[in-house]
């Protein structure tokens, strides 16, 4: 079999095929921005294919292909685990059994487990890579508890990660902190790397208007939140990394002098767990929990809102949902992060981070203040507009494209590297 690529590209529409080493779709992180990366070259005229794990949701305007499953682990969804190596193994395979049977231009993997087969693979087929960076692989096992700094394996998973980070060609990087992290901890060359910040659809998510005053009254009820009560909304994984333990401890401070707020807690997983500690915080009436939220049915829950909490710890990972609080006009507490501060700039209300009497503080004082969270809301809802578009993202991504293919760009006009961010 001749693997070598028979003709160079003559079209200036790519044939993609996009590894994601996922139970993708699933409602959140970094799913939704596969799904957007994804819908937007579509939308540009691209033909795009994703290889994924057998678990997770079809989407139907999508050509998604899926692992063989295996019969000991049906249910993974989320989280580092050792059942990942066989998944991954799998995902391998299928990428394989892809590329011997399909022409595609280019590879875009997502993870570093993605680049590592793309790496593999793409040197085989001789397609070019484009690695899109969502975060430190061996930080992230650490904040989910997988993997310890002091272990056997913690040094050669480091090593590994910084093989695939030196050996991908090109890098999309999900915020301007995590091209800094390549940059200066793990030693990349900048010149490989180009920053390419989670964006949000603003028309879907937008704010609370007239007509949607309606839904929202409707969906306090049927959660049983009073009309007048003060609601703080949190939509994503429920996690210790994420900061889900630390929300629940600053509700219980809040709930004492404000009786009439109620924390809208929305995801999943490990959902009884943090029921059960609301119980034992003595918060469980003024916590409401929904488990798993469809990402369709996102915007309308977010209205519930009165403003968003954002408590992730983790220092390396993006932070999507600040977008989603942003076009929606919900004025945020965050921990002070650098991902933090790229994506809410001067408009963001920041506790010290891991710091439950400054989180409950800064919440406090956003539900005291009307006018404030008014402001606030305006200007990230304008900040959300004026820097994070996905249509305007997808054309960057195909300047990346036709760099890895030596292809001219059909986007002539714009830059192959991202605007720095404005960052307030």
């Amino acid at each position: 079999m001749d693997i070598q690529q028979e003709n160079p590209i003559s079209s200036r529409h790519y044939r993609v095929l996009m590894i994601a080493p996922t139970s993708f779709f699933s409602d959140y992180g970094c799913h939704v921005r596969i799904l957007e990366e994804a819908r937007s070259l579509q939308q540009l005229g691209h033909s795009v294919t994703i290889v994924t794990y057998r678990n997770g949701r079809n989407v139907p305007d999508l050509d998604i292909r899926r692992t063989l499953p295996i019969p000991w682990r049906q249910h993974y969804e989320v989280g580092s685990s050792r059942h990942k190596v066989v998944f991954d193994a799998l995902l391998g395979f299928k990428t394989l059994q892809l590329m011997a049977t399909q022409r595609f231009d280019v590879i875009h993997a997502h993870l570093h487990e993605g680049a590592l087969i793309g790496l593999v693979l793409g040197r085989l087929f001789s397609l070019p890579l484009v690695f899109d960076f969502q975060g430190s692989l061996t930080e992230e096992m650490i904040d989910h508890h997988f993997l310890r700094r002091n272990s056997a394996v913690y040094r050669p998973l480091r090593r590994l990660e910084e093989w695939i980070d030196h050996a991908s060609p090109l890098v999309l990087t999900s915020s301007s902190n995590a091209e800094r992290i390549l940059v200066e901890e793990f030693r990349c060359d900048p010149n490989r790397i180009r920053a390419l910040p989670d964006c949000v659809d603003t028309t879907t998510f937008a704010p609370l208007s007239a007509e949607t005053m309606e839904q929202r009254l409707a969906d306090r009820q049927r959660l049983g939140i009073p009309v007048d009560a003060q609601v703080i909304a949190y939509l994503g994984l429920l996690a210790e990394y994420q900061g889900t333990d630390l929300l629940l401890q600053a509700m219980q401070r809040i709930y004492q002098t404000h009786p009439n707020a109620y924390l809208l807690l929305m995801g999943f997983p490990r959902v009884e767990y943090y029921q059960n500690m609301a119980q034992q915080l003595g918060i469980a009436e003024r916590v409401i929990f929904t488990g798993r939220i469809p990402y369709g049915e996102a915007p309308a829950y977010l209205r519930i809102g009165d403003i968003a909490a954002a408590p992730k710890l983790s220092l390396t990972e993006g932070a999507g949902k600040l977008l989603n609080y942003m076009a929606l006009g919900l004025p945020t507490v965050a921990f002070d992060t650098s991902v933090a501060r790229e994506y809410l700039g001067a408009s963001g209300v920041y506790a010290e981070r891991g710091n439950v009497e400054s989180l409950a503080a800064k919440l406090t004082r956003l539900l005291d203040d009307d006018e404030s969270r008014q402001a606030l809301g305006k200007q990230l809802r304008q900040r959300a507009i004026d820097l994070y578009n996905w249509q305007r993202a997808a054309h960057k991504i195909v300047d990346v494209y036709a760099e890895a293919t030596g292809t001219a760009s059909p986007y002539p006009t714009s830059s192959h590297r991202v605007s720095p961010v404005d960052h307030g």
